[in-house]
């Protein structure tokens, strides 16, 4: 059986784009920006990084609530990409400042690609931190989509839906 969706942006019932919100660089003095906009059957993370005043990056966020996913051992998801790089992050605190995060390729054609939760890596802006809680799929708080890492232009990200990965084992 196929989990319900955590986000379906592709159903005749569509979940909100715009309940989500943009984290970009002018937070710090960048000048990135970035939305997050509904498509036709799917949503769109768009928009233009720029390296300029030490800025470059540009996230997402889903709406902060408690997605209680301890009895999953990872999400899916449904997306097209642009052949840049991306990251899926997951919050497990409250307006926390510690990310969860793997990297993300997804290819230029829908697909929908499987991530772990024993693949989130810990990280406080942009610094991996090795002395972090381990990560706690019963508190996730809210997740989302990262680019960074020097990659300035425009950038395109659709996402059809985010679903609970596979069960774990009882």
């Amino acid at each position: 059986m196929t989990p319900s969706p955590l986000f379906d942006f592709s159903s005749p019932a569509p979940d909100a784009p715009d309940a989500w919100r943009t984290v970009d660089d002018p937070v710090m003095g960048g000048v990135s920006e970035s939305k997050f906009v509904a498509g036709e059957d799917h949503a769109v993370f768009t928009g233009t990084v720029s390296l300029d005043h030490g800025g470059g990056f540009a996230s997402v966020r889903a709406p902060e609530r408690t997605y209680d996913l301890g009895d999953h051992e990872g999400v899916r998801l449904r997306l097209r990409g642009d052949d840049k790089h991306y990251w899926f992050t997951a919050y497990t605190e409250p307006g926390g400042s510690l990310s969860y995060r793997t990297s993300l390729a997804p290819p230029t054609t829908w697909t929908t690609l499987e991530v772990p939760f024993h693949t989130l890596t810990p990280y406080r802006r942009g610094t991996k931190v090795s002395d972090a809680p381990s990560f706690a799929p019963a508190q996730v708080r809210t997740m989302g989509f990262l680019i960074a890492d020097e990659q300035s232009g425009p950038f395109r990200l659709e996402v059809a839906w985010i679903r609970p990965g596979l069960s774990s084992p009882a």
